[in-house]
């Protein structure tokens, strides 16, 4: 009996084996495959927007009349791809979490129409570089046009000016923009009380959302 057991044994042991070997190619495929196809989506200085959770967000929406009310630039370092963002405090998060962070982990993301020809290994490790400067500082509350803090749609465009000369959507006074909603203007007068900056220079997510220098990639 004892001689068909070994041989019987020696065979299913062989065959899990094969089987697991087998199981772990076909992972090591699919994880190729996933990160060769985020890879081919994603390109260094695309820039990403969503819907925040945050409790401003609402009163950006309105205000500016967008869906979107936050949003960073894409940077990929080690073969992962993360976002340059300013919350509190400006600071890189990975792609994945960062997507979920947002409303219904919805996301668009968009690409300088002429970036084959600007976006050069050069001109990223610059953009890379000069954004670096804010990197810990804090999200700016008040939306002032200064350097001492930052949010997150001046953030990108200012890498951009700073390092293309391109300005990726226009520049608004802060009275330009829909204050009349209660939501609104609850919130202007809890960041401001009774001196609102109307004259202050703002550049919102939805004038860098909408645009005509950049294409849409992805939006899931």
């Amino acid at each position: 009996m004892k001689k068909f057991i070994v041989p019987i044994l020696a065979g299913l042991i062989g065959a899990c084996a094969l089987f697991i070997v087998t199981i772990r190619i076909m992972v090591d495929k699919v994880d190729k495959k996933t990160k060769t196809s985020t890879m081919e989506v994603f390109r260094n200085a695309d820039i990403i927007f969503q819907t925040s959770k945050s409790s401003q967000s609402k009163a950006i929406q309105l205000a500016t009349k967008s869906k979107y009310s936050h949003m960073g630039i894409l940077y990929e370092i080690d073969g992962a791809f993360y976002v340059y963002e300013a919350i509190q405090p400006v600071k890189l998060t990975r792609l994945n979490d960062w997507i979920q962070r947002g409303e219904n982990s919805h996301y668009v993301v968009k690409r300088l129409k002429d970036g084959e020809r600007l976006l050069t290994s050069e001109n990223l490790k610059k953009m890379k570089q000069y954004g670096e400067q804010f990197q810990g500082k804090s999200y700016d509350l008040y939306f002032e046009w200064t350097d001492d803090k930052i949010y997150c749609s001046e953030l990108v465009w200012k890498i951009y000016k700073a390092v293309l000369n391109i300005e990726i959507g226009a520049l608004q006074e802060l009275h330009e923009f829909d204050l009349t909603d209660k939501i609104v203007s609850d919130k202007m007068k809890e960041r401001y009380g009774n001196n609102i900056p109307l004259r202050e220079k703002v550049i919102s997510p939805a004038a860098m959302f909408n645009s005509d220098k950049l294409i849409t990639v992805k939006a899931n």
